[in-house]
């Protein structure tokens, strides 16, 4: 096994599909299936093909999604809300999935970008193992930094299979996550007006 960087910078380790694939037969044998029966057989080939979709994110760089911006807006300079954007993240604990809504804003500074890359930002941090804290805070940064906004804020609600189907297994409880930067931060009438949209 063999360490290696990927164009993000980051260390990664070099395991082939193949590898991936042997793991899986191991995981199934560990809690007492046959893998060679019928119905698995295919299924190691089947979560590595998975998991790749579930943790794209790794393999993507968030900023280059926002790198093209627009400045014939006649001087827009209020905030841009997105609301409910879909998230389905896995936590890093026990690689239970996340799922829920992301709500996002932006006060732009001069320059705004195109709405479906706020959601772009969104899948490529969340298609990687996280908390909802990191994850929330990864969105924001992000946003306030590529885009020199005046302010960023970002909500999150979501239920965590790790505490519905195991553990505690509380089945209704949600968790809701909100980071704030810039007039965001600063300016509780900002805030006050963000959490308004979205509420409704």
């Amino acid at each position: 096994m063999k360490l290696v960087k990927n164009e993000n910078d980051k260390i990664s380790q070099n395991i082939s599909d193949k590898e991936a694939e042997e793991a899986f037969i191991k995981i199934l044998k560990w809690i007492g299936e046959d893998p060679s029966r019928e119905g698995l057989i295919e299924t190691p080939r089947r979560v590595m093909k998975a998991f790749k979709e579930y943790f794209k994110g790794y393999n993507e760089d968030a900023k280059k999604a926002l790198e093209k911006t627009f400045g014939d807006v006649d001087g827009y300079d209020d905030m841009v809300v997105q609301k409910n954007i879909s998230v389905q993240s896995h936590c890093e604990h026990h690689m239970a999935p996340i799922i829920g809504v992301a709500h996002v804003a932006y006060i732009p500074n001069q320059r705004v970008v195109g709405l479906s890359k706020l959601a772009r930002v969104v899948e490529v941090f969340s298609k990687r193992l996280q908390t909802q804290e990191r994850l929330t805070m990864q969105i924001a940064t992000t946003i306030m930094e590529a885009l020199n906004a005046k302010g960023v804020a970002v909500s999150i609600d979501s239920t965590h299979q790790c505490m519905t189907m195991r553990g505690i297994k509380k089945e209704q409880a949600t968790t809701v996550t909100n980071y704030y930067l810039g007039k965001f931060k600063e300016d509780l009438s900002y805030q006050n007006r963000y959490l308004r949209f979205i509420a409704k």
